[in-house]
């Protein structure tokens, strides 16, 4: 087998190759979905070299960053059996295995209390981060008195549904709730997914409902972290990111073609991992981050190796260093039980 070493976007995936994770079978690992530039780098026969610089010594601490939808989590919201097993391995072994979420932090921390898992969480796209120990490391709050005009223009969306987090607490007012319902439910003759797709954004989270959403923003004591927007509208959907878009100092992102997120310029996942592996002394060239959303770029832009999962959005794929199995298919642990050190438990 040889490996052509020539070129600058090859050279990204093969550095100080003496440091190696380990030599596998092309064949066994990662088959079908290894990064498509290393399969160029791999001969027919078959033999890889998975090296990457966030493992150059074998006893080195990495901190490990997941995605929860559609990253960590199967579509039944839970943690699989064998993604659980490769989490405990690795913080036996000492590693950092923390979750960068768009959840609220009691939205992130239900699945990982019932896989028997404690885990730093970043929630809220990195607006709160809470250690394991439930201590709050930082929060990075919106100026709600900005969001206003645009908040009432979306109140008066009877197509857009907005949640409005918090601190602990997730608000929704009634009306949205009803309208978008009901447009799901007329809809479901042509387009039943259209249903499926309303009915697992009202179990993400866990809500406070209001009779008119007004109500939250006119109470000075509720912070605002985070404002989720829903539609099955792509056009009006497209019209409330430029609503917010032109706002100084937030940033607008998605974790799902159906929503956009409001968050504060410096809430971002990637900020997080920065904050975080700052806080734990770990260099960020010792992460890595799993992730399928556009929610996950800021992270991917920062990691020190980037996985995709399998059923990832193309522009996260393309800025990627490997493309694991998806989430149904227990992508995360396909990675961590070959990358994570051999080293005795």
């Amino acid at each position: 087998m040889s490996i052509d070493y020539e070129g600058e976007q090859k050279r990204k995936f093969v550095q100080d190759i003496d440091d190696i994770v380990g030599i596998y079978s092309y064949d066994v690992l990662f088959a079908d979905s290894i990064n498509a530039e290393i399969k160029r780098q791999i001969d027919c026969d078959g033999v890889v070299n998975l090296q990457t610089h966030i493992m150059r010594k074998r006893d080195a601490i990495v901190l490990i960053a997941l995605d929860m939808d559609g990253t960590l989590l199967n579509s039944q919201g839970r943690v699989s059996e064998r993604n659980k097993a490769a989490i405990a391995k690795a913080q036996r072994q000492g590693h950092i295995v923390a979750i960068v979420t768009g959840r609220a932090y009691k939205d992130a921390r239900t699945p990982l209390g019932d896989a028997g898992l404690v885990c730093p969480i970043m929630s809220l796209n990195g607006a709160v981060m809470t250690l394991e120990d439930g201590t709050v490391l930082g929060d990075v709050p919106l100026d709600k008195e900005k969001l206003i005009p645009s908040l009432e223009w979306v109140r008066a969306q009877l197509d857009l549904y907005c949640e409005i987090y918090a601190g602990d607490a997730v608000y929704v007012g009634l009306h949205n709730r009803a309208h978008l319902e009901a447009m799901a439910e007329r809809a479901s003759d042509v387009a039943p997914e259209l249903k499926r797709i309303v009915e697992k954004q009202f179990q993400q989270a866990r809500v406070t409902y209001v009779d008119d959403i007004r109500i939250v923003w006119e109470k000075p004591d509720i912070v605002f972290y985070k404002v989720l927007i829903f539609s099955l509208d792509q056009e009006r959907l497209q019209e409330a990111a430029a609503q917010f878009s032109g706002i100084s100092g937030i940033t607008v992102t998605s974790s799902h073609p159906n929503n956009i997120e409001i968050n504060h310029e410096q809430a971002t996942k990637g900020q997080a991992l920065m904050k975080l592996a700052a806080h734990y002394g770990i260099d960020l060239k010792d992460t890595v981050v799993f992730g399928d959303s556009h929610n996950d770029l800021s992270m991917f832009a920062v990691a020190g190796y980037r996985v995709a999962m399998g059923n990832a959005a193309p522009e996260l794929k393309e800025v990627s260093d490997m493309v694991t199995a998806s989430h149904e298919e227990d992508g995360v642990a396909v990675v961590l039980e070959k990358l994570i050190d051999k080293r005795k438990q």
